[in-house]
């Protein structure tokens, strides 16, 4: 790895210079044997003819691809940069195939070695080399490499359509690449398009995505159908280059689907087992069409609710470009998202989505519900939602609070009576004792009185005895007592 061409031509011609000043015959001699080492040096120049061009994306790979002559499979292949003047300057080999951002892979069946580097940058563009390494020779390729900014591009088509349409995209291409592989995909990175691609030509169709390509008009045409919000976006159309120093012909598309053009929303609440009326303008120039009211999440996947059901009546009003429809009794299976149609086609217009809600209500009542019509007055029935979302649970509260004062009355009087007896059992008690107590107190004073009085009656008979004897007329009662006088006349009662 240490001779390239120009360094080889560079001593070919000082030796040929030192011949043609040839003096003698051991000069001559001298100048022969160096010229055989200079043309065995000389093979170290052999190159492959052209230099390889290579294009690439800033940040993304690229592949550089060399191929070699037969007899050097075995041989160690390498990639170097700028001169190749020193080992510094090889970037990777097949010696160690894997180093930094550069890989490298030797196809030997096919004779060719591919390099891949990574994670480009600006400063990775320029003169690389493919070299074969061999004893004393090498044998180079020139490469070289230009990248350019992963975006495209300077045109780009927009395109409008509606939700639910479907939508065609045309990419146009030269007559050279009739035969090439076209795509599209989502984004705008030309690096990575193919391999993200919805479709491509060899598929023909993915899902909701069509792929036709006419050779004779040159344009490739991807349909798009059942379009939603979410197709909306930057859209790319490929056409794959046929030399690896050319990149992919790419085009610019920019999708924009909106929600269906003039859709006027109104939610509705109905109530449970009682009328409702719903009302439907509608564009003057569908005066003469067939009304209809279209039930389901999607206008064009939706079931015609007064020819299904017969609790659903319509009336149409001409004069205020409107129609309404009635049901009857409404059902809680009758909530969801309602579709006022006069265009079987659902050409694009003004027209009205409803989300119904079922509600239920304690009480009843005869007047319908009817829904908004634009520029007019709502007779819309709200009130039973909030009757229901904001009456009950006040109700509700107010039972549990009676609830709990009765069983907290309850207690408080059960307590209550069990204190009342508990004191009255004290009352009789302390009574009890209080009347056992006055019953002993008069058992001890009969008693005493008892005694006192047998006493004083003894007393008194002495008394008499004394004045028997004495023979007077008269007692002399001074100095007797009354209690002696009360008792000793009871005492004679009692005789």
């Amino acid at each position: 790895m240490t001779c390239r061409n120009s360094n080889c031509g560079h001593i070919f011609s000082t030796f040929l210079f030192r011949f043609l000043f040839l003096r003698s015959k051991a000069e001559m001699w001298s100048f022969q044997n160096l010229l055989f080492t200079v043309c065995v040096a000389l093979r170290c120049v052999i190159s492959a003819v052209g230099v390889i061009h290579v294009t690439g994306y800033v940040g993304s790979e690229v592949n550089v691809s060399c191929s070699y002559g037969q007899g050097y499979e075995s041989y160690e292949k390498y990639l170097c940069k700028n001169n190749c003047g020193s080992n510094d300057d090889v970037l990777i080999t097949t010696s160690n195939p894997v180093k930094s951002k550069y890989r490298i892979h030797d196809d030997k069946t096919a004779r060719i070695f591919t390099t891949t580097i990574s994670d480009l940058k600006s400063e990775d563009a320029g003169k690389y080399w493919c070299g074969v390494n061999r004893t004393g020779t090498d044998i180079y390729t020139e490469v070289k490499l230009e990248l350019v900014r992963d975006s495209c591009c300077d045109i780009v088509t927009k395109i409008e359509s509606y939700e639910g349409y479907s939508e065609s995209v045309s990419c146009r291409y030269e007559s050279q690449y009739e035969n090439s592989l076209k795509y599209i995909c989502r984004g705008n990175r030309p690096s990575t398009c193919l391999q993200q691609a919805l479709i491509t030509s060899d598929t023909k169709q993915n899902g909701r995505f069509t792929l036709d390509d006419d050779k004779v008009l040159g344009t490739f045409t991807v349909n798009i159908s059942s379009l939603t919000r979410n197709d909306s976006g930057s859209y790319l159309c490929g056409v794959q280059s046929n030399s690896v120093s050319e990149l992919d012909v790419l085009s610019a598309i920019e999708l924009e689907v909106k929600e269906w053009c003039c859709v006027k929303s109104t939610k509705i609440n109905g109530t449970v087992g009682h009328p409702l009326i719903l009302q439907c303008p509608y564009l003057p120039q569908h005066r003469d069409n067939r009304k209809f009211l279209c039930k389901g999440d999607h206008r064009n996947n939706c079931t015609d609710m007064v020819a299904s059901q017969s609790r659903f009546a319509l009336q149409d009003n001409g004069s205020s470009s409107s129609f309404s429809v009635t049901i009857t009794k409404m059902k809680a299976a009758d909530a969801g998202t309602y579709w006022c149609g006069s265009d079987s086609q659902w050409r694009v217009g003004n027209y009205t989505k409803i989300h119904l809600s079922a509600v239920f209500l304690q009480h009843t009542s005869t007047l319908p519900s009817t829904v908004e019509m634009p520029g007019k007055t709502s007779t819309q029935s709200t009130d039973a939602g909030h009757y229901v979302g904001y009456t009950v649970p006040p109700l509700l509260l107010l039972l549990m609070c009676v609830f709990a004062v009765i069983v907290y009355k309850c207690k408080h009087q059960k307590a209550k009576d069990n204190e009342t007896v508990m004191n009255r059992n004290a009352q009789n008690e302390d009574a009890l004792e209080e009347v056992m107590r006055v019953a002993e107190n008069n058992i001890y004073e009969s008693q005493e009185v008892v005694i006192y009085s047998n006493k004083e009656t003894a007393e008194l008979q002495s008394a008499g005895n004394d004045y028997e004897d004495l023979g007077e007329d008269e007692p002399d009662l001074e100095n007797v007592t009354t209690k002696a006088i009360y008792c000793k006349g009871n005492f004679h009662n009692a005789n």
